[in-house]
């Protein structure tokens, strides 16, 4: 799961420098037509690659993330648990889980070079302002792995919301996890238990740089 999931981010990744006419074009071609000079970039860059830390989170933190709704992320994972939540628990909860995810799954920006993506024609209206981007990616010798984008249009252009890779949902899955925590010991044990997770991963990060 969390191997394809890091694909995802890869994919978002192809949003690069994206030019103000972007705003008005849909969603899959917005992807298609920028995937292939993204690719180029990161099998050029050799500390890409080689997994430099620091300049991919630079990298997902600067071209990446805008390209997110981490706040509805957050608010579907969150569920029913969401309305238990105070504002300033809702506004830690969205900065630990984007951070969980950016840590989580940013390296894969260094090994997914050799893939390819096909990206399926929208069989939607330009009206429309919610919509599911299809995918596959694709391995030599393996399986293509469908990884489906739910956006939605916004003021700011076109936002994912959630991802589901080989039909499993990245926010029903983290749900789950969700309400346990908050069963066991309400909203703060969750923002506990996210931001210790994102402590060790940061100390991971570190080890493995002084390596």
């Amino acid at each position: 799961m969390k191997k394809y999931l890091g694909i995802s981010v890869l994919l978002a990744a192809w949003w690069l420098a994206l030019p103000a006419w972007a705003m008005a074009t849909s969603p899959d071609t917005l992807v298609d037509n920028t995937a292939q000079e993204v690719l180029a970039i990161v099998r050029q860059d050799k500390e890409l690659q080689s997994g430099n830390t620091a300049k991919i989170l630079d990298l997902v933190e600067a071209k990446v993330l805008p390209h997110f709704n981490f706040a509805r992320m957050t608010r579907l994972a969150m569920g029913k648990n969401w309305s238990k939540a105070t504002p300033e628990q809702q506004q830690e909860l969205v900065k630990e889980f984007r951070t969980l995810l950016v840590r989580t799954y940013s390296n894969a920006l260094s090994t997914y070079s050799d893939y390819t993506i096909k990206v399926e024609p929208l069989k939607s209206n330009a009206a429309d302002t919610d919509t599911t981007v299809k995918t596959k990616v694709m391995d030599s010798g393996q399986q293509p792995v469908p990884i489906d984008y739910s956006m939605e249009k916004t003021n700011d252009g076109w936002k994912v919301y959630d991802v589901t890779v080989a039909g499993v949902s990245l926010v029903t899955n983290y749900r789950s996890t969700f309400n346990s925590q908050v069963r066991e010991g309400g909203v703060e044990k969750l923002i506990k238990t996210l931001a210790d997770k994102n402590r060790s991963l940061v100390a991971a990060d570190k080890k493995a740089s002084a390596q």
